[in-house]
C-alpha cells in the first residue's frame, strides 16, 4: 500500500517556531514531524510514501535527498563517498510531489491521482500530527466493511487545565486532558480509489468538505475510534510539548 501525506500547507500558525520551513519539517527532537509520520506507517508495513508539497516543498526533497549523509558514518575520498552504519529508511520509497503552493487538501490528492492507478486502497494524513496509532488495524477495519473511505476519529486533547472543585478548595486537577465528548478528524484514512469519483480538479477543493460530505451522504464514510494519544502541532505551545515528551522518553508514538 501506499501512504499519501498532505505537506503542501503554509504553517501561518505555527510561524513563531520556524518561519523559513515548511510546517512538516519542524523538528521534534532532531528529526521533523514529518520523519515521525512515516515512522508509524512504516511500523505497520507502510513504506511508499507520496508526499504532496506546496509551501517550501524544496525543503523538504533537500531533507530526503540528504538524509543518509545526515544520520550516517561516511568516509569521503577520491572514489566517491562511502556511508556505513544501519540506514533503515533505505526502505523506503519516496514519491515528492509538486501539487501547488495554493492548492487545497481534495486538491492535492486530486493531483497525484495518476500514482495511485493501480492501487485498490491506500492511506492518507497530514504533516502535522502524531498518534501511538496501529495503522494495520485501520487497513483490516476498513477491509471489513467494504466502503470507500474510513476516517479515523480521535478526542481532542484539552488545551487548559481542567479543575475539579470541593466549594472553593481544588479537589483534582489536570493539565492536559482530553475532551471527553464528541470525536473529531484526527486523518489517517484509508481510501479505496473509488474516493476519485468524488474529487474534481479544482484548486480550491477542500477534502474535509464536499467530498467528505457527499461520501457520508452516500452512506460510504466509516468511522475508525483511535482511543489513545493523538496531538496535532499547531502551535508553539503544541510544538514544546511534542518535543518535551521525545527528549523525555515518554513519547507515546515512538517506535
Amino acid at each position: 500500500m501506499k501512504a499519501v501525506i498532505l505537506c503542501g500547507g503554509q504553517g501561518t500558525r505555527i510561524r513563531d517556531v520556524a518561519d523559513d520551513l515548511p510546517k512538516p519539517m519542524i523538528r521534534i527532537g532532531e528529526r521533523p514531524i514529518l520523519w515521525h509520520i512515516m515512522q508509524t506507517y512504516a511500523a505497520s508495513g507502510i513504506d511508499d510514501f507520496i508526499l504532496c508539497l506546496g509551501y517550501r516543498g524544496w525543503a523538504i526533497k533537500e531533507y530526503f535527498l540528504n538524509l543518509r549523509a545526515q544520520t550516517s558514518d561516511l568516509t569521503i575520498g577520491p572514489d566517491g563517498t562511502e556511508y556505513s552504519g544501519e540506514f533503515p529508511e533505505a526502505a523506503w520509497r519516496i514519491h515528492l510531489a509538486e501539487t501547488g503552493l495554493a492548492a487545497q487538501t481534495g486538491a492535492r490528492l486530486w493531483r497525484v491521482r495518476d500514482r495511485l492507478a493501480s492501487e485498490e486502497l491506500f492511506c492518507l494524513t497530514y504533516g502535522d500530527g502524531v498518534a501511538d496509532i496501529d495503522v494495520s488495524n485501520i487497513v483490516e477495519f476498513h477491509r471489513s466493511h467494504g466502503k470507500i473511505a474510513t476516517v479515523t476519529g480521535v478526542r481532542p486533547p484539552g488545551r487548559f487545565g481542567v479543575m475539579s472543585l470541593d466549594g472553593d478548595r481544588v479537589t483534582s486537577f489536570s493539565e492536559k486532558p482530553q475532551a471527553g465528548e464528541g470525536l473529531i478528524n484526527g486523518g489517517y484514512f484509508v481510501f479505496s480509489k473509488r474516493v476519485f469519483d468524488y474529487l474534481d480538479a479544482a484548486e480550491d477543493l477542500v477534502l474535509e468538505q464536499a467530498p467528505l460530505q457527499r461520501l457520508a451522504a452516500d452512506g460510504e464514510l466509516m468511522l475508525y475510534e483511535h482511543q489513545g494519544f493523538w496531538q496535532p502541532m499547531d502551535t508553539y505551545r503544541e510544538w514544546k510539548l511534542l518535543g518535551t515528551l521525545w527528549d523525555t522518553g515518554e513519547a507515546p508514538w515512538r517506535r
